[in-house]
């Protein structure tokens, strides 16, 4: 059994950084692991720095499903629903970047938003935003697209029908995360639960629509919460099936090539520069599915290198969600 991820993969997280992170690192796909469960118990090599990021005065924090890292390495960029869990009514801006003393040094994306969820920064600088809105705050022609910004916050294209759920082409039911490949093309979750779809979306770089993979269940293949992506250096697409408490991993066409189980409920995937990988499981408190009801896993930030993570790791409890 292996858990590893070997490239220099993209920069990429979503949901619940504080909560829990898993790190592997150096080698290939051997196996599937749907005999591993996951690690609560080891050292915590990390320390927690609260108050870094410092709001503007006046404004609190709301709900933060999307943290991801400025190309230059240093900068945080961060959409936060504004103040509270809706940015439905607010003329807050959600998208923000920090310095690396925690400073704002940019805002934009007021009124464009009702739930800002997942986060892409791609190579050139831009960032993309999902709004997986349920459609239920009263907010028409608003939430399920995804939208592409310049640094600056001009916006550079969208997908989506603002304001329409839907499951074919040109339209998406709660889309969670984003993720661009090496070409250019885009790859969109699209699904958060409930009545919403369960699938992947892919798109050319312009936002012409390729093909689509993916339906509601419980097989190889299928989603239920299609919570977060991360692409590795090789191209791999890792797909963090949530309700599924899996990750699964595909080649751009949907061919499913493994399926990890050792991650608990997978609610962010990063992977660095340097191909370590982190999992942000912000729900591991809810009712697990088999095969984890045996041992049900804790919110950690778990750590494993050059050997399968189970045996090796580090752990530390955080917040739920």
């Amino acid at each position: 059994m292996t858990g590893n991820v070997n490239g220099t993969g993209n920069v990429k997280t979503s949901a619940a950084l504080k909560v829990v992170a898993v790190l592997v690192t150096c080698g290939s796909l051997a196996s599937a692991q749907s005999d591993v469960q996951p690690v609560n118990d080891r050292p915590n090599p990390y320390n927690t720095l609260d108050g870094w990021a410092k709001l503007p005065d006046g404004r609190a924090w709301g709900s933060t499903s999307a943290v991801d890292i400025d190309r230059d390495g240093r900068s945080i960029w961060v959409a936060e629903r504004c103040g509270g869990n809706s940015c439905a009514t607010s003329t807050l801006p959600p998208i923000l970047k920090f310095d690396a003393s925690g400073r704002v040094v940019r805002s934009f994306g007021a009124g464009l938003f009702v739930t800002p969820h997942g986060i892409y920064v791609d190579r050139d600088g831009n960032v993309w935003i999902t709004d997986a809105s349920d459609g239920t705050n009263g907010t028409p022609g608003k939430g399920h697209q995804v939208f592409k910004f310049s640094p600056d916050g001009k916006i550079l294209l969208t997908l989506g029908k603002a304001g329409v759920p839907g499951d074919g082409p040109t339209s998406f039911n709660r889309p969670s995360d984003v993720v661009v490949a090496a070409n250019g093309d885009i790859f969109v979750a699209d699904g958060h639960g409930g009545d919403s779809n369960a699938r992947v979306v892919k798109f050319s770089k312009d936002g012409t629509f390729i093909k689509t993979w993916g339906k509601k269940g419980t097989a190889p293949g299928d989603f239920e919460t299609p919570h977060t992506l991360a692409m590795d250096s090789r191209g791999r697409l890792f797909v963090g099936d949530r309700d599924n408490n899996r990750i699964q991993i595909f080649d751009q066409e949907g061919k499913l090539l493994d399926s990890w189980k050792q991650w608990s409920r997978p609610s962010g995937i990063f992977i660095a520069p340097d191909d370590k990988m982190y999992v942000a499981d912000s729900e591991s408190w809810a009712a697990p599915r088999a095969p984890l009801e045996s041992a049900p896993a804790r919110h950690r930030v778990r750590a494993g290198v050059d050997e399968p993570v189970a045996r090796r790791a580090s752990a530390a409890p955080g917040p739920a969600r």
